[in-house]
């Protein structure tokens, strides 16, 4: 049986609402940062789902050394607490080392482990050590009956408050595949799962600096997600998803995450009221 808690203040994951965990991949500015997350709470409030801010302050696995990886760590948690005082929405970021984990918990809401660190155990009983929710993301390398060992690193450290973010599955050269299968499989190992819509979408390494990717698949995957049992979305927004300084080929704008949103709420609603099925 899967658990039920709070994500994050008043974020509920295993009740009846989608959790939604999104904002732009990496934090480009403060002014960026502060503009995307009252667009994200603006939509969130319209389609009466519970959100969470996030962005990241350091994308350490880049493709090139050039890429942009973000403001760091000290002016990346100054940013994120702006937007958590400003917007009141609670907040999420990734950790790469054990030693960031305590400073991070100190201004947000959720910890989250990178898919290619998803088995570093240093890392992932740093992050439960500091009682804060950690989602870890399931590496691109990893079956479903293997995050159950994963989790239990999390939950023998002191911290039942663990999701798994599903995000697809190495699948020959330079693309993912979702096996939809992974939700129900992780929910009989008793395992909490939001669906990462944009980082699926990715094509791993195809760009000359940065991962490419293929957006058009945004709205079918997500609903296939949510109608296999996803408790949750992880959807990266940003304004102008083509002036994006990290994976600006899968980021959604605006409009058109509102609109995928609505039709998986829509979805969701439907599937409730049907009820489970034997």
């Amino acid at each position: 049986m899967t658990p039920r808690f709070d994500l994050a203040p008043g974020v509920e994951v295993g009740g009846p609402a989608l959790a939604l965990v999104s904002g732009p991949c990496v934090i480009e500015s403060e002014e960026r940062a502060l503009e995307t997350a009252q667009i994200v709470k603006a939509m969130a409030h319209r389609l009466g789902l519970p959100a969470i801010y996030k962005s990241s302050y350091d994308k350490a696995n880049r493709s090139s050394l050039h890429s942009f990886r973000g403001p760091g760590l000290e002016e990346g948690l100054e940013i994120l607490a702006a937007v958590k005082e400003a917007t009141g929405l609670p907040v999420y970021t990734d950790v790469h080392e054990p030693a960031h984990c305590e400073v991070v918990a100190a201004v947000c809401d959720v910890l989250q482990i990178p898919a290619f660190l998803c088995r570093q155990t240093d890392l992932l009983v740093a992050a439960a050590e500091t009682g804060r929710t950690v989602a870890v993301k399931k590496g691109q390398f990893m079956a479903p009956d293997d995050m159950p060992r994963v989790v239990e690193k999390i939950r023998e450290s002191g911290n039942e408050r663990v999701v798994v973010i599903e995000r697809g599955y190495s699948f020959g050269y330079r693309n993912l595949v979702v096996d939809m299968r992974s939700f129900a499989q992780m929910h009989e190992d008793g395992i909490l799962v939001l669906y990462d819509v944009t980082h699926s979408l990715q094509l791993p390494g195809a760009g000359a600096r940065e991962g490419g990717g293929d957006r058009r698949f945004a709205e079918p995957l997500a609903r296939a997600a949510v109608a296999a049992g996803a408790d949750g979305l992880f959807l990266e927004v940003h304004p102008e998803p083509s002036k994006a300084l990290s994976d600006s080929a899968t980021q959604l704008d605006p409009e058109r995450a509102e609109a995928l949103l609505e039709s998986v709420t829509a979805l969701r609603r439907t599937l409730l009221a049907e009820g489970p099925r034997v």
